[in-house]
């Protein structure tokens, strides 16, 4: 089991495709590694548990696992074909994605909702072969930078980040080797840093969001989440699609070949946001040696000034978010007082702030004037990608995650942008810090540029690395 949980998605595929492992002993084997040290399963947690888990599906998983052997088998392959590329590889959701006949419940204590169909990027990711195993904790709907009831494998007195939580803490302790996550405001990117975990946020629309319990329709992401880019380019392959109910999202493709893997002669840009934010000193120490990597590395350093139009977006930020958080939850009014203390004051502040027709269109557009300042600024400075830290904090201690609205602004501080104008994001583990805790990076690139960006994170994550958290038992 020790040996089977260690691989990675690639390495799983390769040797699942070579027979020298079956789906059922791998699906298995994480099975086992779940029940070892995920600990007491609940919806508000437990100090000593991990808890990443909402559901397990074991049987479910195991009948997949089956079928997978089956599909994989030399009869198959000759009657069929090869198998689908990531045939017998296990994952989990995070617990917004709709699967046919399975709850999804936004990790809330009084949602349920059991899909008839699969939403899309589950659909994507079973017709590649996938095994699912469960569905993963989220902070409550999504809304929020930490996932408290879920502990982190690095110290189980820390939050593991959010809203993706469970799916970074599941990946970090090998309790499966691929997982997906959504980011509104830098739910994909800040439990990769907490947890020293990596992740894809794709360019806005690349993968569709259709079956996936919003947060905020306008900004919100699906991605891939694992332990390395690598791995998280394969899985964004497998999920990409349009979404029927969007029709712009049938412009979004990938290439059919991955870049090459290098750094050398790419021009990197020096975020000349970092002085908007206090650095802590493991995420400045970190930041600093992903600089020293991309030099060494080959890459070309450049310190460009933000471009003129470059202000903060809070404002306008808050008024998309809290009207688009309202629409949706406007059916949950008599439930109210169901919810967590911090997810109800969002939904007060957003009745507070009453944003009218004509304000929610003119941030909007303040927002396509924005990004398309950002987008001039990446040609005129020849930028690829610009790197900065993913979060300026190490991951903070659980507790307090639901008791205020607002209170993980630092988490956001830097990935929010990004999801104001779209761009894809490639986030990667920095090291670890004197805390005993991972930091995470950040590489930007321009709207389509997905694979690009992940290519050079890649070859950054060569030089750099993949930290391992403390071993531990149940």
């Amino acid at each position: 089991m020790t040996e089977i949980v260690g691989l990675d998605v690639g390495e799983l595929a390769t040797r699942l495709r070579r027979r020298e492992l079956s789906a059922t002993e791998v699906t298995e084997a994480f099975l086992a590694r779940i029940r070892e040290v995920d600990g007491t399963h609940g919806h508000d947690g437990d100090p000593g548990s991990i808890n990443a888990w909402v559901r397990v599906y074991e049987e479910d998983a195991l009948e997949a696992a089956a079928r997978a052997d089956e599909r994989l088998s030399d009869a198959a392959v000759r009657r069929d074909g090869p198998a689908p590329p990531l045939t017998g590889v296990p994952i989990g959701l995070k617990d917004l994605y709709g699967v046919a006949g399975k709850p999804v419940t936004a990790s809330s204590g009084f949602f349920e909702e059991v899909p008839a169909q699969d939403c899309d990027a589950w659909a994507q990711l079973s017709a590649a072969g996938m095994v699912l195993l469960g569905h993963l904790h989220t902070h409550e709907f999504a809304v929020g930078g930490t996932t408290d009831q879920v502990g982190s494998p690095w110290d189980l007195s820390r939050s593991p980040g959010g809203s993706s939580g469970g799916s970074a803490a599941a990946l970090a302790a090998r309790m499966t080797p691929a997982a997906t996550g959504t980011d509104t405001a830098g739910s994909l990117r800040i439990p990769s840093a907490c947890c020293g975990t990596s992740a894809i946020k794709p360019t806005r629309g690349l993968v569709s969001l259709a079956g996936v319990v919003p947060l905020s329709w306008s900004l919100d992401h699906s991605g891939p989440m694992a332990r390395t880019i690598s791995d998280c380019v394969l899985l964004l392959r497998a999920m990409a699609g349009p979404d029927l109910g969007r029709a712009e999202s049938a412009l979004h493709a990938l290439p059919s070949a991955d870049p090459a893997t290098r750094l050398e002669g790419v021009r990197v840009a020096v975020s000349p946001r970092i002085g908007e934010v206090e650095l802590d000193p493991d995420v400045a120490a970190g930041f600093e040696d992903a600089l020293e990597a991309c030099r060494r590395l080959g890459a070309t350093l450049v310190e460009p000034r933000a471009p003129e139009e470059h202000g903060p977006i809070g404002d306008d930020f808050l008024d998309v978010l809290t009207t688009d958080l309202l629409a949706y939850h406007r059916r949950f009014d008599a439930q109210r007082d169901r919810y967590r203390d911090s997810i109800r004051e969002w939904l007060e502040e957003g009745e507070r702030r009453a944003v009218t027709g004509e304000a929610y269109v003119a941030a909007q557009v303040r927002r396509r004037l924005l990004t398309g300042a950002w987008a001039a600024w990446l040609t005129e400075h020849r930028i690829d990608a610009v790197l900065e830290p993913t979060i300026p904090v190490v991951a903070p201690l659980r507790g307090d995650g639901y008791d205020h609205w607002g209170t993980d602004y630092a988490l956001i501080s830097l990935t929010h942008l990004w999801d104001w104008t779209g761009f894809p994001v490639a986030a990667l583990p920095a090291g670890v810090g004197r805390s005993g805790l991972p930091v995470g990076v950040s590489l930007i690139g321009p709207a389509g540029a997905d694979l690009r960006v992940a290519s050079f994170a890649a070859a950054l994550q060569s030089g750099l690395g993949v930290p391992e958290p403390p071993a531990r038992s149940a």
